[in-house]
């Protein structure tokens, strides 16, 4: 299984992640400093069996980006949570370090619920 992290616009393709997601991560013992940004690619499309959108503009712009030929389901990503269908995961970028909490927690609660969703089904 791979996974990744992408944009849908190009604003810090090659940089690396703001030093608030450093510091979250590493709070857990994540390493995320050698990550660097990259924008969505046609590729994506047809590598990947999902493509999650954070929010809603963010979906709009990844489904107009896909290809005629893409075969990866695309979605929000906290759809896979029956009580968060249709929310957006909070943008923690204007604010501050509690932010960045707070999207770790809703993240990681889509990550566990999508680790399941995947394992039953096979």
């Amino acid at each position: 299984m791979h996974v990744d992290s992408v944009g849908t616009a190009g604003y810090h393709v090659g940089e690396p992640p703001d030093p608030r997601s450093i510091r979250t991560a590493a709070s857990r013992g994540i390493d995320i400093t050698q990550y660097r940004g990259r924008q969505i690619a046609e590729s994506d499309f047809s590598e990947f069996t999902h493509i999650f959108a954070m929010d809603h503009e963010n979906l709009r712009n990844i489904e107009a980006r896909a290809p005629a030929n893409a075969t990866a389901e695309i979605s929000l990503l906290l759809d896979v949570l029956p009580h968060r269908v249709g929310d957006p995961v909070g943008d923690p970028y204007y604010g501050g370090e509690d932010g960045f909490e707070r999207t770790w927690a809703e993240v990681s609660e889509a990550a566990h619920a999508l680790v399941a969703k995947l394992a039953s089904a096979q």
